[in-house]
């Protein structure tokens, strides 16, 4: 297992501040109760900060008919909504919301060219919120497939989620499966699917980025 380079300075700093306050506990109070208390604490959290940036292996599922999950979660979504910032026509729309306890790195759920890129600045409610979708800050992404299917995808930041990192730009290719950024603590994908797109996820299931197949192209 990897750990995601955009965590590297989160760890450290997180090192830094726990470090200090063991070093602080056990100069106070010597190798007491107390100190040993606040030494399992900061052990933990320093651990979990850590996990977090994770970055398992994955058995990634590579084919231009289908649409894998983005991102590991729960789908909180599936609708036929009116997509307005890109398509601006009908779409399939299915959300995958992640917790903390989530890995966060974001893939392509498509291969194809980028045709659009785009960062919106916006407030900071609850992720799994339908509402979240357009009011919170997010990156807009579109990628046309071999086969000419325009999906659009959207990284939206959540009520604990404060940065979106993403790596595409508009003309550059997509390969299914590659990463395209990473949300921090708590989060949602989105994903606008051409009318016809038959879903093969239905909401409350829990996915895997790269490995389950949220829909195939018909």
């Amino acid at each position: 297992m990897k750990i995601h380079k955009e965590g590297y300075n989160i760890i450290s700093i997180a090192f830094i501040i726990f470090a200090s306050l063991i070093l602080a506990s056990n100069l106070l109070l010597g190798w007491t109760l107390g100190s040993q208390i606040i030494t399992g604490i900061c052990a933990v959290l320093f651990l979990w900060v850590v996990w977090f940036f994770r970055v398992p292996k994955r058995v990634c599922v590579v084919d231009k008919d289908l649409v894998v999950a983005p991102c590991d979660g729960k789908v909180v979504i599936v609708k036929e909504v009116e997509e307005n910032e890109y398509l601006k026509t009908k779409c399939i729309q299915v959300s995958v919301f992640m917790s903390v306890f989530n890995v966060h790195v974001n893939y392509y759920p498509v291969g194809g060219k980028i045709l659009y890129s785009k960062h919106h600045q916006g407030a900071y409610i609850v992720a799994s919120y339908p509402k979240a979708s357009e009011l919170n800050e997010r990156t807009s992404i579109v990628v046309e497939t071999e086969g000419g299917k325009k999906v659009l995808f959207r990284q939206i930041a959540g009520y604990i989620a404060r940065r979106i990192v993403c790596y595409a730009n508009a003309g550059d290719k997509a390969d299914q499966c590659s990463q395209v950024g990473f949300i921090k603590f708590g989060s949602r994908m989105d994903l606008f699917l051409p009318l016809g797109t038959e879903v093969c996820v239905k909401k409350g299931d829990n996915v895997k980025a790269c490995e389950t197949i949220v829909a195939k192209f018909q």
